[in-house]
């Protein structure tokens, strides 16, 4: 770093975990008059901020991570829709780094894409960002994306991303998606699950390799302090066991989106009762769905 730039000790060694009581856009009665925000942008802490498309504009209503160190930002996943008309995402990611810049002054400050795994509502935004000065997208299929972490030569490694003193930990966790990749910052603590864990239909091509992924999280968590798991959607309703029906675009009664280490105990038992004969099944907060690794709902 150049000479007065401010340096951020994000390496306390203890995450500073805040609550996340946040009421996300969910969608309105008529799509047609929606009136929310096309992307909703939360500060999770001035490092820190997560988002959400709209649900008018792509029922997935995926959410996004946009993270700050001292050296660069990293965008984790680009959204559903790739037209900037649409889904501005660019333009709100630029206004957050501008934001961040003015208030940690930096003379280069690059970003780099990232994804969870590479199916569509996770990539969709990725062109908006090709021709952004300073700015790497690394593309999300396996070949690439694995390669980038280390995982070709070794999927069983703890890969890491540094920022500049954040310093992000990723791991293969394949089962929804065979390149699929899970993030912990020690910073917030946040285990980013992508669509491997979240209050939803978790749709799992891979059932072996998705128990292998459980066991390895539980036991990753173990080793670290997690604030919260945060997947990529929220589908269930709070009534125990019911999710919105896919395509909907109007959820007035979401649960929260964070959940805990406790619901990854809470698979891996589920995955246990379900044994070898895997099959859709509900439970509380989650809802397994075996699926063929062409076919999704």
């Amino acid at each position: 770093m150049d000479a007065g730039e401010r340096w951020i000790d994000f390496a306390g060694g203890v995450p500073r975990p805040r609550g996340l009581d946040v009421r996300w856009i969910h969608g309105s009665p008529s799509a047609k008059h929606n009136t929310d925000p096309d992307v909703q942008v939360h500060a999770y802490d001035e490092h820190t901020y997560v988002l959400r498309q709209n649900m008018a504009v792509d029922y997935e209503a995926p959410f996004l991570f946009l993270m700050f160190g001292n050296a660069r930002a990293v965008l984790i996943d680009t959204g559903a829709t790739e037209s900037a008309e649409f889904f501005p995402l660019r333009r709100v990611v630029d206004e957050l780094v501008e934001g961040w810049l003015a208030r940690n002054p930096r003379d280069a400050y690059p970003l780099l894409v990232l994804h969870t795994h590479p199916h569509g509502d996770h990539i969709a935004g990725d062109a908006q960002f090709t021709d952004r000065p300073g700015t790497t997208v690394v593309d999300a299929d396996p070949a690439t994306a694995w390669k980038y972490f280390g995982f070709d030569a070794n999927p069983d490694a703890e890969a890491r991303v540094d920022l500049g003193g954040r310093v992000l930990d990723c791991l293969a966790t394949p089962g929804h998606h065979s390149a699929a990749v899970t993030f912990y910052d020690p910073w917030t603590g946040f285990l980013l699950t992508g669509d491997t864990v979240y209050p939803g239909r978790l749709y799992i091509e891979d059932w072996p390799a998705f128990a292998r992924t459980i066991d390895r999280l539980i036991d990753f968590c173990e080793r670290r302090t997690v604030s919260h798991v945060l997947g990529c959607h929220i589908e269930m309703t709070r009534r125990p066991g019911v999710d919105y029906p896919v395509r909907t675009t109007y959820q007035p009664d979401e649960p929260p989106l964070q959940m805990t280490t406790g619901h990854l105990r809470a698979l891996r038992a589920a995955i246990t009762e379900i044994g070898d004969r895997p099959g859709r099944r509900a439970f509380a907060d989650f809802i397994l769905c075996p699926v063929d690794a062409h076919h999704r709902e």
